[in-house]
């Protein structure tokens, strides 16, 4: 048994990664990254910077994209529990505008890799998460993106629940829609 599962979503490209989790009565012990296991299983990037966020129940990041320089993703949560979403945003993808989503936990241990040219956002449903992605480019501030995070014309099913008060950056609460960012990529 290989040391990763790699767990194709309905959007090439956008994979969950499973790792093999060792675990006994002193606690557990896995890879999260081997470059050649993950070449083998079809991401083949050069991760050049690790990112961490911590967060509180109902903060909702996203959606978020780099327009001229973008970045793929590897994204997983270590500490509580998020709902991750990516929206495909590539020009003449057959998926343009289509959205995967998943539940990345400190328990379930799985990661999302997310290519370049998707909208990527998290939804915390836990106390508190603390979520860490490895990205293939540097980050450029003058180079953000950002999608409306409930756009009905990308229907993103977030799991927000009666008891979680929505939290959002002043940057995320006006984002454009979907018709507008889609316009400006396939110019």
């Amino acid at each position: 048994m290989g040391k990763f599962q790699f767990i194709k979503t309905d959007i090439e490209g956008v994979l969950i990664v499973e790792p093999t989790v060792y675990g006994d009565n002193r606690g557990y012990f896995m890879e999260t990254y081997q470059q050649q296991d993950f070449i083998a299983g079809g991401i083949d990037v050069n991760f050049v910077q690790d990112n961490q966020s911590m967060s509180t129940k109902g903060v909702l990041r996203g959606l978020h994209f780099q327009k001229q320089f973008p970045q793929s993703k590897l994204v997983r949560c270590i500490k509580g529990a998020v709902f991750d979403v990516a929206v495909d945003l590539r020009k003449g993808s057959p998926t343009l505008g289509k959205w995967v989503g998943a539940v990345l936990s400190e328990e379930n241990h799985r990661q999302l890799f997310i290519p370049k040219n998707f909208a990527h956002g998290f939804l915390v449903l836990s106390d508190v998460a603390e979520f860490v992605y490895k990205v293939d480019d540097f980050y450029h501030p003058n180079d953000e993106g950002g999608l409306m995070w409930n756009d009905p014309a990308i229907g993103v099913e977030w799991p927000i629940t009666e008891d979680m008060e929505l939290n959002l950056s002043d940057k995320d609460k006006i984002h454009p829609p979907y018709e507008e960012v889609i316009q400006a990529i396939i110019k």
